[in-house]
């Protein structure tokens, strides 16, 4: 049973975004007594979860991924499917009798003495006690700014888009980047009876089993990432020789920097649910990044022009903050990543707290219960004081 705010300051904590980050805050806020609101511009939790691909599930075990307060059901499985997390959040926001207003979105947030000032849908201003941003990690789908994209005459769509490959059947289709998505989604392409899949590659990615041996490679995540950025390096190109073929001769060599260097640099493994198969069979052929569009043709990096029926972009996401938080000092970076995120606040920015912007690899859904309940206990000693 949720706690009764009891010591709750004049104006509640606002939290942005009813994903699992905001949802997560707000339960641990509420169960320490402090009064959280959940603003969502759209009109459900769990928004991005409901607009995934079907294919897709959680890379991170069932055990390793609920958030405070609620387990997700054993009866969901080891690895939890897209639209089962989608009913996890729901009953969450139940079970916590969370307060969530849909259909609000924030425009702008400004500093007002100790308190904070949103600017939001329909002309509202509200005013909290403390704000934490939960927007979102993959918030705006990103394009490269690639040369002639704006004539490009043939059909072009951001994985976002994508649902399944029953539109794709028979077609020729370019998938382009190989992270976890582009991966995911050319191995599902090819699955699903898309007539040519190809998978156009600018950095190698280095590629981990989701599971060795019965071990779950984010346990390996847990484990390691307070080590040696070296020692890591080393680990994970010992145990890619042991347990992953050398895929060289199909277009994807061994990366050459090592995994935790990767990482540092901001890009996770993929993890192979289909791709290793798919490119070993020559299901999914590895071509050379893009470089740029001219009529109907797609220009690639070792010159070669080629005209699929479609292109997927897998190319990321901005975070969009800009618009929200860039005229505060001191809240965001060059690239307009929050400068601090968790229990930290920007120094110039008291009271301002981020849930989510990171991608650690030792799971998303894990860091974001263990930050929601860090930043709680941090508004929650703030709360007792006033």
């Amino acid at each position: 049973m949720a706690t009764t705010p009891q010591h709750s300051p004049a104006h509640p904590v606002y939290v942005i975004g009813g994903g699992p980050g905001g949802l997560a805050v707000a339960a641990s806020l509420r169960e320490r007594g402090v009064r959280a609101v959940v603003l969502e511009k759209s009109d459900a939790v769990g928004t991005s979860w409901r607009t995934h691909y079907d294919r897709l599930r959680l890379h991170t075990t069932r055990r390793l991924s609920g958030l405070p307060g609620l387990r997700i059901p054993r009866s969901f499985g080891r690895w939890v499917a897209r639209a089962d997390v989608v009913r996890y959040l729901e009953k969450y926001a139940e079970k916590h009798e969370l307060e969530v207003v849909t259909g609000v979105e924030v425009f702008r947030i400004d500093r007002a003495g100790d308190e904070w000032v949103l600017h939001a849908t329909g002309g509202r201003r509200l005013t909290g006690s403390a704000v934490v941003v939960a927007t979102g990690y993959n918030h705006t789908p990103r394009l490269p700014e690639w040369p002639g994209l704006d004539a490009y005459a043939g059909e072009l769509s951001h994985a976002r888009e994508y649902r399944n490959p029953k539109p794709y059947a028979g077609k020729d289709v370019l998938v382009v980047g190989v992270g976890n998505t582009g991966a995911e989604i050319a191995a599902d392409l090819a699955e699903g009876g898309a007539g040519r899949v190809r998978l156009a590659v600018r950095t190698v990615p280095h590629i981990v089993r989701r599971t060795t041996l019965g071990w779950p490679a984010q346990r390996s995540g847990i484990l390691v990432r307070r080590l040696p950025t070296a020692v890591v390096d080393r680990l994970g190109e010992v145990i890619a020789r042991c347990f992953l073929p050398d895929l060289s001769a199909h277009g994807l060599p061994r990366p050459e920097k090592g995994l935790a260097t990767r990482q540092r640099e901001g890009a996770v493994p993929v993890q192979d649910v289909g791709l290793i198969e798919a490119v070993r069979a020559g299901k999914v052929e590895v071509v050379a990044a893009v470089v740029g569009f001219e009529g109907g043709e797609v220009l690639l990096a070792d010159g070669t022009r080629i005209a699929p029926d479609a292109v997927i972009a897998a190319t990321g996401y901005r975070r969009a903050l800009e618009p929200l938080l860039g005229h505060l000092d001191g809240v965001l970076d060059a690239s307009g990543r929050p400068v601090v995120h968790g229990a930290r606040c920007p120094r110039e920015a008291p009271g301002l707290f981020f849930q989510g912007f990171t991608n650690p690899i030792s799971g998303m859904l894990r860091e974001l219960a263990i930050d929601a309940e860090k930043i709680a206990r941090r508004i929650a000693r703030g709360a007792k004081g006033r």
